[in-house]
């Protein structure tokens, strides 16, 4: 019988030099200590550093070591949790580089000059593009073991990536964490980022760019509970030269306001609340919340013609939309109290009748419907025709309209006629 090979195997010496080797390869600290190294050659010559950051890719493992690499890149080594830099085991203190941003001069320019390390780094590498986004949000975690010229450094260079997209504000939910909050650093931290923020970009690239990420209504988190209301934010921000900061949360509270108002008003529309409650209520949005007429007037539109199950048939919807819209008409009179709201509301029934096939026969006969419920004035529809309309079905609703806007007109001529008449007299 043959007997099976024997599976060879290695001498000691060399599996000794191959767990070296490969401690070598995959230690952090090794991978630390080589940067380190390489970046302390450079001579604090950011264009140098660059370009060995590049060389070293093809040699060293940026793949594996990312948070190792942006660690010292921010920090000058690597971050234990709660924001301290791990020793060195030959020396007993911590191994770091000053070539970081931490201790870096904290000049604008001269951060600008550094974002330029990571900006060509991850270009030469894209696959670095999360792990830094990665790291850096980890980094804002541990801000409390930073010093207060440290965490002003991170803001400064933080509202530098976002306003150039490295990365993207996603990092900012770490600003939200209770320990941050408690101690007022994440308000110091926001301060001095959206400073250097609106510095490079407009209020409403900022505004896009933290709704983009769900942030938009979520910046009061950075005030503790007992502060947490627009008040405490508007004050804070307006104090350090960040008014439209406090304009944007304002607006953002405001938008968050009107959207639970107009659910409230569609649950009571669709619960068929009386005609009382509900024309109290859109009163009080007007009046009190400060929501436009415009607005309200076309949320009961909207919420009006959602509350129904429409017939399919054209020639049946006409009868049930008069029939379903007269109950509501008194509730729109109430809002409707100005000529625009009142066009606007024109615009809204025409673009409605245009989008729903249905409908398209039914506009002329509810613009009647509201002209003789007081909704809307012949000024109003006059002007509607005349050039106030839309172009979404325009020949079609203007057919529609012209032997109504000529009764109009004629009602108009024959009442001036009537008033000359009397003057005479």
């Amino acid at each position: 019988m043959s007997q099976k090979a024997e599976k060879p195997t290695l001498s000691g010496t060399r599996l000794k030099t191959r767990k070296r080797d490969e401690k070598e390869k995959y230690d952090p600290t090794a991978f630390r200590d080589s940067i380190i190294a390489g970046l302390n050659t450079c001579g604090g010559d950011l264009e140098q550093v660059s370009r060995y950051l590049d060389k070293e890719g093809s040699k060293l493992d940026y793949r594996r070591y990312a948070e190792v690499l942006f660690d010292i890149l921010f920090a000058g080594g690597i971050l234990a949790p709660g924001g301290f830099i791990t020793e060195s085991a030959d020396t007993g203190k911590p191994a770091r580089s000053d070539i970081c941003v931490f201790r870096w001069e904290g000049d604008l320019e001269q951060l600008k000059n550094f974002y330029e390390v990571f900006y060509k780094l991850i270009r030469r590498y894209k696959y670095l593009e999360k792990a830094f986004e990665d790291d850096l949000k980890k980094i804002l975690l541990f801000q409390k073991g930073f010093s207060e010229e440290e965490r002003e450094k991170l803001a400064k260079i933080t509202g530098i990536i976002l306003a150039n997209g490295l990365c993207t504000p996603r990092i900012l939910s770490s600003l939200f964490e209770d320990h941050l909050v408690k101690e007022g650093i994440s308000l110091e931290f926001s301060a001095v980022m959206f400073s250097t923020w609106l510095k490079e970009k407009d209020i409403n690239s900022i505004c896009f760019a933290l709704k983009k990420q769900q942030l938009d209504n979520r910046l009061m988190e950075m005030f503790p509970l007992n502060k947490r209301n627009l008040e405490q934010f508007t004050t804070f921000f307006r104090e350090r030269g960040l008014g439209v900061i406090a304009d944007m949360q304002t607006a953002q509270v405001a938008s968050k306001a009107k959207k639970e108002a107009v659910k409230y008003l569609a649950d009571m529309i669709k619960e068929e609340s009386s005609d009382a409650d509900m024309t109290d209520y859109v009163t009080e949005l007007i009046d009190k919340q400060g929501m436009s007429e415009t607005e309200v007037t076309l949320s009961i539109w909207t919420s009006v013609m959602a509350s129904v199950e429409w017939n399919k048939k054209e020639d049946l919807v006409a009868e049930q939309a008069l029939k379903h819209l007269r109950q509501y008409c008194p509730l729109l009179k109430a809002t409707a109290r100005s000529p625009k709201a009142e066009l606007a509301l024109m615009l809204k029934v025409q673009e409605f009748c245009y989008e729903n096939m249905n409908f398209l026969k039914s506009f002329q006969k509810i613009i009647m419907l509201l002209y003789q419920s007081d909704v809307v004035t012949e000024d109003v529809i006059l002007k509607w025709y005349k050039d106030g309309h839309s172009a979404k079905g325009k020949s079609v609703f203007l057919e529609q309209m012209k032997k109504f806007v000529e009764w109009l007109q004629n009602a108009e001529e024959e009442s001036d006629e009537e008033e000359d008449d009397k003057e005479e007299d």
